[in-house]
């Protein structure tokens, strides 16, 4: 027969007491933002991925480049801080894709990284929660040369990317996501999606929009345009305007997109709409094509399906249009 052995007993409890501790411990530092730990002095959040030093402020790390080539690799966390970019060749890329993010600080009272130098490239970031005195809060405002957003994510803000003019610059957003953007409210002019100036180019692929609160979901003064393998999802949107406005003509093409227009409409009046404001830019070519567009579930109105100013020769190809939708319109 098995002898009772007391001290066997009391070692089991007491591995027992050791290991919900330990659970216990774990549980409450999974519950402690990554931005509090780093806070507690286990590392500064932004490294120079050339030098390898690493800064506790955004700004730091972007004076550390200069006007030279340099990437800063951004940890998991929740920053309340901001940058602004005078000169180079900057790349801002989280260390984990969707798990840095900018909350609410703007630089300049624009936004959480103002560019003006050379290129700018952002890989992985999150932007949320940005409103600033005149109503353009954005992730990004772009003032001066390139840039390169991939698998990034602007919600919650006035606006997710705004530029000024460059006419030599190029624009390319891949894999990323424009949520709850844009406002018409305030007496002042309307905030976007995202918002271009008179750019050399602008390519967005393989990118959603949706729910905008205000605006356009994307607004381009670019000379050529490029939208591609995206989707508008209006269904959410809250007193919205078009999905795609050139306002100044553009050549390009839109291919391959998906637009569903909501109820709640500032205007309804069209879906993609060209040189509404004025005709800076020819759009003789201005290829639409393969794309998808209809009214959500429940919604019965009319609407064009594109709107036109420009009195150029636009080539509209074959798309597949809903009930209601009219495939070109002259304006």
């Amino acid at each position: 027969m098995r002898m009772f052995n007391p001290f066997a007993l009391r070692e089991r409890r007491h591995r027992g007491q050791r290991l919900a501790a330990l659970l216990l411990g774990l549980a409450v530092v999974s519950a402690i933002p990554a931005s509090a730990l780093m806070a507690q002095g286990q590392r500064s959040p932004y490294t120079v991925v050339e030098t390898g030093r690493s800064y506790p402020a955004l700004q730091q790390a972007v004076n550390a480049i200069g006007e030279g080539a340099g990437t800063i690799r951004i940890a998991p966390g929740v920053y309340r801080d901001c940058a602004v970019q005078q000169a180079g060749d900057v790349g801002f890329v989280a260390e984990v894709p969707g798990q840095a993010v900018f909350d609410g600080a703007a630089c300049e009272g624009k936004a959480a990284i103002v560019a003006r130098g050379r290129a700018t490239r952002v890989e992985g970031v999150i932007f949320q929660n940005i409103r600033v005195p005149d109503a353009n809060g954005s992730g990004i405002r772009l003032e001066r040369g390139n840039l390169t957003v991939r698998q990034s994510w602007f919600r919650d803000s006035e606006q997710g990317i705004l530029s000024a003019d460059d006419p030599v610059g190029s624009v390319l957003i891949e894999k990323s996501t424009f949520t709850r953007l844009g406002r018409c409210d305030r007496g002042l002019a309307c905030a976007h999606s995202v918002y271009f100036g008179d750019y050399g180019s602008v390519t967005i692929r393989r990118s959603r929009f949706e729910a905008g609160r205000g605006g356009h979901y994307v607004k381009s003064r670019a000379g050529r345009v490029e939208v591609t393998q995206s989707s508008f999802d209006d269904t959410a949107g809250q007193a919205t305007n078009y999905m795609i406005d050139l306002p100044a003509g553009a050549t390009g093409r839109i291919a391959e997109n998906l637009f569903v227009q909501g109820k709640d409409k500032e205007n309804y009046s069209a879906f993609i709409a060209v040189a509404a404001e004025g005709r800076a830019h020819s759009s003789a070519g201005l290829a639409i094509a393969g794309n998808d567009a209809r009214f959500a579930p429940g919604i019965t109105r009319s609407s064009a399906f594109v709107a036109d100013w420009s009195g150029d020769s636009i080539a509209i190809g074959a798309n597949g249009l809903g009930a209601g939708l009219v495939r070109y319109e002259k304006r």
